[in-house]
């Protein structure tokens, strides 16, 4: 592993001003992220999102998506999933870092994975609004014979989603727990990109995302995102669950932007806790 000066500030470039990536901005800004300084930002909006740094008295370049690659030493997705590839490849043919948080986009594009792999980049998969993948990637160091999860999530946060429209779906005026989805994770992220990214990352941390199977409930009766994970392996068998807040945007936890953080403090930390 190359040694990082700490006299010098990572620089980052975040690429989506929603939940996370504000969040993401408002703690480098702040100084809540020592070690780092913002370099660049993208959005859909550029003078919307100049308005919201100017908010924040933060002064850097709002550029086009293939711009921000000369700007940083790393790249913190928080855009939609359909721009990952335009936004990490630059960063990881450079040699350089991407934190993804649109996991299910690695699914569809795990060419991106090879690119990493020969011109020395790194993909970072924060732990997001999914707990124990440390648990799912070590038991995936010896032999896992299964991995499902199960969601339950109000109803308005699955409305929109790709899969629901496609099959004629309704989570309407709902009054009891409805299963919308039943199959594999890979199924499950291309069906539901803004919803169950979860899905993807323990498909990713375990035995593979055609192996990973799903079940996703629209629950009136829930108010908070829940994961059930159920791993079997020859080394542990565990159940984990969760229930994340939703943030202002009914289709991402609270924890999710706070992952992120955490991810990013990691590397400069003087000790990392878990693998």
């Amino acid at each position: 592993m190359t040694r990082r000066d700490p006299s010098q500030p990572i620089k980052v470039a975040v690429a989506g001003l929603g939940a996370v990536g504000m969040t993401v901005v408002r703690a480098i800004a702040s100084g809540d992220l020592p070690g780092f300084t913002l370099a660049a930002v993208s959005a859909r909006d550029t003078e919307a999102a100049a308005k919201r740094l100017d908010a924040l008295a933060v002064s850097v370049p709002v550029v086009p998506i293939d711009a921000l690659e000369p700007y940083a030493d790393l790249v913190v997705e928080a855009a939609p999933s359909e721009l990952v590839p335009a936004i990490v490849t630059p960063f990881l043919k450079a040699g350089k870092s991407a934190l993804v948080i649109s996991v299910g986009a690695l699914l569809a594009h795990e060419d991106l994975i090879a690119v990493a792999r020969e011109h020395g980049g790194q993909i970072v998969v924060p732990t997001g609004a999914l707990l124990g993948l440390d648990a799912v990637t070590a038991a995936a160091e010896g032999t896992i014979h299964s991995v499902t999860m199960v969601t339950r999530k109000p109803p308005r946060g699955l409305k929109g989603a790709p899969y629901l429209t496609d099959n004629a779906i309704s989570v309407d005026d709902l009054t009891e727990a409805k299963l919308v989805f039943s199959g594999t994770a890979r199924e499950a992220a291309k069906g539901f990109p803004a919803n169950v990214n979860v899905a993807a990352a323990l498909g990713l941390a375990g035995i593979g995302a055609d192996r990973t199977t799903i079940e996703i409930w629209a629950d009136p009766a829930v108010t908070r995102n829940t994961h059930t994970i159920s791993v079997d392996s020859d080394s542990a068998s565990f159940t984990l669950a969760i229930q994340n807040i939703p943030s202002e945007n009914p289709k991402t936890g609270r924890i999710t932007p706070l992952s992120m953080l955490a991810a990013l403090r990691k590397m400069t930390a003087p000790i990392r806790v878990g693998t």
